[in-house]
């Protein structure tokens, strides 16, 4: 659940940062506290110093233990009644020779409780004086300490938990909600389901996209329904056309003129053929054909080339480049682009007349000499299955422009069409130059 994991990652870093911080400051606390206990050692030794030189009584503290140590290593205890400091080497030197002091301070066991132990030469090679501090008060403090510290960041890990689980819980609101949606869309199919509203954060920036992607699937289903409608009505000229035809013979079998049945038959063959170039077309528009093919850079004019000499035995068709270019296509899908214009322009060119490619840069336009285009159907003829009113009768399937501007679609370009200032169509596309 990413509520619960953000909030263990919160929690973590949480304690992480009180640890870190309690670490560095104990270990300040630390050093600042023995740097004064030292001090404070020091202090007390040069009192005690000052005090024996004066001859006069010592004050006791319940915490200290002091006692002079003189040069020939025996002990003269200072604190009456207090059991005598543990004497070292390092302590018998300072004592004999009348020298420094022992540092640093020396942990012993006195009495069953931990002291910390300062001896400083006397002036004069007259011994030292040896301090022993209680540790109990420090230690004390320092286990006060680690209890406050282990106290407090069990707190601050509760205040934390609690608040990251409480904001998290604001911020993923929309998520939950944009999931609550889409698993209804799922489960319903229902593209049209209103989505959350949007903000202006990261999330709201998802549900923007997603409202996005739904609206593309939306226009896809559109689409789908609408080619399938389309091409049931296309599909039923030929069929019914097919149907009485084969009909026609079965009822008249051996009835028939030979004119009459070779009329019947060339009429199957030509329908049958406008079917199976229908169907084929269907399918390539519902597919993309080309989608495994890797692009690569091609110089438009160079394909226009090879593409028009496919075409030469059927009319003349001529290449123009002013201005060559490369361009990034998948070069079958591009092929296939030049062919389906090449094929149109012959299509609607009266015999004999010549055909036209002009490139220049990524712009390329195919031109007849035929009729042209009525300005009301120079913005539809990409559709599919779209035929204008002067061209009801002319064969084909009227998806050989769909499958033109799809494809360029895909490549990054835009397809247009319109007229020849001196007569017949132009239609071609324009492709990004690299």
């Amino acid at each position: 659940m990413l509520r619960t994991r953000t909030a263990l990652v919160v929690i973590a870093a949480a304690v992480f940062a009180i640890l870190s911080t309690a670490s560095l400051g104990y270990r300040n606390v630390a050093q600042f506290t023995e740097q004064q206990v030292g001090l404070g050692l020091n202090n007390r030794a040069d009192s005690v110093i000052a005090l024996v030189d004066a001859g006069k009584p010592i004050p006791q503290r319940p915490d200290m233990i002091e006692q002079r140590l003189l040069p020939d290593g025996s002990v003269m205890s200072l604190s009456p009644g207090r059991p005598p400091i543990p004497v070292g080497e390092d302590d018998r030197r300072v004592a004999r020779t009348g020298q420094g002091i022992h540092d640093p301070i020396e942990d012993v066991v006195i009495g069953g409780e931990p002291y910390g132990v300062f001896t400083k030469a006397i002036p004069g090679g007259r011994g030292a004086v040896m301090i022993a501090q209680n540790f109990n008060p420090f230690a004390q403090g320092e286990h006060d300490f680690l209890v406050h510290l282990a106290v407090s960041t069990l707190v601050s890990v509760g205040v934390a938990a609690l608040l990251s689980w409480l904001v998290l819980g604001r911020i993923l609101r929309p998520v939950r909600r944009l999931v609550a949606v889409t698993d209804r869309i799922s489960s319903t199919g229902e593209l049209d389901t209103p989505l959350p509203p949007a903000g202006r954060d990261e999330v709201g920036s998802l549900t923007q996209s997603f409202g996005s992607m739904l609206a593309a699937l939306r226009l896809s289903r559109a689409q789908q329904h609408r080619l399938v409608q389309d091409a049931s009505h296309e599909l039923r000229t030929p069929l019914t056309a097919v149907r009485a035809s084969a009909e026609l013979l079965q009822r008249a079998r051996g009835k028939l003129e030979p004119a009459d049945e070779e009329q019947l038959l060339t009429v199957l063959v030509r329908e049958s053929q406008a079917l199976d170039d229908l169907v084929r077309e269907l399918v390539e528009l519902a597919t993309d054909q080309y989608s495994d093919e890797e692009p690569a850079m091609v110089e438009l004019a160079e394909l226009a080339g090879e593409r028009a000499e496919r075409y030469a035995s059927a009319r003349s068709v001529s290449v123009l480049t002013d201005d060559p270019a490369l361009v990034r296509v998948r070069v079958r899908a591009l092929q296939r682009v030049l062919d389906n214009l090449l094929s149109n322009a012959i299509k609607f060119s009266p015999p004999g007349t010549p055909i036209e490619i002009r490139i220049h840069g990524g712009r390329l336009t195919v031109r007849d000499h035929g009729p042209g285009i009525g300005e009301a159907d120079q913005t539809s003829i990409f559709d599919r299955f779209y035929r204008a009113e002067a061209t009801q009768d002319t064969p084909g399937s009227g998806l050989g422009l769909a499958i033109v501007q799809d494809i360029i679609t895909t490549e990054g370009g835009t397809v247009f069409a319109g007229n020849h200032p001196e007569g017949g169509a132009e239609i071609g596309f324009r492709l990004p130059v690299h």
